[in-house]
């Protein structure tokens, strides 16, 4: 790092995962651990097996992301005639009735999205691998922005949950849940995970001359 400029690793400063509290290193400690002081939590310099985790989970999301985009995320029933649609099929059919916004919403928040959080992450992940120090502060600045939107993927599973259970019309017209839903909501919150499971300052790490 520049001198002049101390970082908390130096000053011994932890700062909670839970409560985000700057404690020192030396806080209360129970049973060998240092215990954040405000809410109880166990706090740590880094966020354990932070790496490993995360690619766990981002493998994870690639094989839940398949089936979620092959199988159908939901049976329509009209009149007797089911018809099952995938995310994509759903997006085209709002292309060719002409609701551009409604398709370019979907295929945004249901398949751009989370494919490009899981690319991000990667890139991340072999970023602090390969121990690149390259632009750290805009890859923090990334991973912020990947965390924030991640959540937005839900948008579809919202709108299937509301369909499934407003469109109850008996023999008329019934919807129901695909088990594409389940792989899609699987990979959701994988990502939404991988991303809480990485740590950001190991961005930084290999910044510090210092750092073990």
């Amino acid at each position: 790092m520049k001198e002049g400029f101390a970082t908390a690793l130096e000053k011994s400063l932890v700062s909670c995962h839970s409560c985000h509290l700057v404690c020192q290193a030396s806080a209360v400690h129970g049973k060998g651990e240092m215990i954040c002081p405000r809410c109880g939590s166990v706090l740590h310099q880094r966020k354990p097996h932070s790496l490993s985790r995360t690619w766990a989970l981002v493998i994870a999301a690639f094989i839940f992301y398949i089936p979620a985009n092959v199988l159908p995320i939901t049976t329509v029933t009209s009149l007797g005639k089911a018809q099952s649609d995938t995310i994509m099929s759903g997006v085209i059919y709002f292309i060719h009735t002409g609701m551009w916004p409604i398709a370019l919403v979907i295929f945004i928040a249901s398949v751009f999205v989370p494919l490009v959080k899981l690319f991000i992450l990667i890139y991340l992940l072999v970023s602090v691998q390969r121990k690149w120090q390259w632009r750290p502060k805009d890859r923090t600045r990334l991973y912020r922005i990947t965390e924030a939107i991640g959540r937005w993927s839900m948008t579809d599973i919202y709108v299937v949950t509301i369909l499934v259970a407003l469109v109850r019309l008996g023999g008329l017209a019934t919807i129901e849940a695909g088990p594409g839903a389940i792989f899609f909501a699987a990979v959701v919150v994988s990502t939404m995970f991988a991303a809480m499971s990485f740590d950001p300052r190991l961005i930084w790490d290999s910044m510090e001359t210092n750092y073990e």
